[in-house]
């Protein structure tokens, strides 16, 4: 596989610190169909890309012939997962937009441009043994990796999923097996009939913390329905919130979160943030 990989330190407007920037080539190897309209689209990237990664990062990827200038802009997306031993990246792609649609019909062979890992990542504690992972829709892709990562760690994990239809659901097949498992959508074609987020009131007692990944009026129930359960800021909730990144390194400003501590760049501060610390 020819790959070129590009390096250097940029010093993004409104920050101190010089963020890392690096730009390859990845070959695509597979795409697999997984949950209604989505697959997973695997793709071979240089050793160095996945060695250490975590959680909650993502890359820009450019979604356009190389000949074409449409769309301009790179799209952001999640690392569903990670082979560290093949050197493979794996993302959750859904066909919704111009660019999602384009990286949809890519086929093994098929080369991709790509920027990262970009952001920062979930942060289990060292303390935490139960943990509770709540995915909306296509924003599981991030959660799964999650998931790898506390079982691997022996931790006690359990995995709340929404969706509108059965279609739309992740199959259980894609989990650790000791991960615990529980679906709603919202015909009542599946699991609980209703939101996801009202399954969360069950489990805040039992959580040392909470990750969340998903739109962001998700959240916003999230915050209403486990609020009453919550002992102070206990447990922890960490959130991914889904903005529009379009060049992932804090230069365009078009990602921008409102927090306590002021307007932040998605991209680089986050896209993981501690709910409780989110202006709404």
């Amino acid at each position: 596989m020819s790959q070129r990989q590009l390096g250097g330190d940029l010093t993004v407007a409104g920050t101190s610190a010089p963020v890392r920037s690096r730009e390859f080539v990845g070959e695509v190897v597979g795409i697999e169909p997984i949950m209604g309209d989505a697959a997973v689209l695997s793709v071979d990237v240089p050793m160095t890309v996945v060695h250490g990664l975590r959680s909650g990062r993502f890359f820009e990827i450019t979604c356009r012939d190389e000949v074409a200038f449409d769309p301009l802009l790179r799209r952001p997306y999640s690392v569903y997962r990670i082979d560290a031993e093949r050197g493979r990246l794996l993302f959750l792609v859904r066909p919704f937009g111009r660019g999602s649609a384009w990286l949809s019909r890519r086929r093994p062979g098929d080369r991709l441009a790509l920027l990262g890992p970009l952001g920062n990542t979930y942060d289990i504690g060292p303390t935490s043994q139960n943990v509770l992972l709540i995915a909306g829709g296509v924003g599981v892709a991030p959660m799964v990796m999650l998931a790898d990562e506390a079982i691997g760690r022996g931790l006690n994990v359990t995995f709340l999923m929404g969706a509108t239809t059965v279609p739309g659901l992740l199959p259980a097949t894609e989990l650790p097996d000791r991960v615990e498992y529980v679906v709603a959508t919202d015909d009542g074609s599946k699991g609980y009939h209703g939101f996801v987020t009202d399954l969360a009131a069950d489990y805040v007692r039992w959580a040392d913390q909470i990750f969340a990944c998903g739109p962001e009026s998700m959240y916003l129930e999230l915050r209403t329905a486990i609020g009453p359960h919550r002992i102070g800021r206990r447990p922890t909730v960490q959130v991914s919130m889904e903005r529009e990144m379009a060049c992932g390194l804090g230069a365009c400003l078009g990602c921008v979160v409102e927090t306590r501590h002021g307007m932040v760049a998605s991209c680089i501060q986050g896209p993981v943030f501690d709910l409780d610390e989110i202006i709404w």
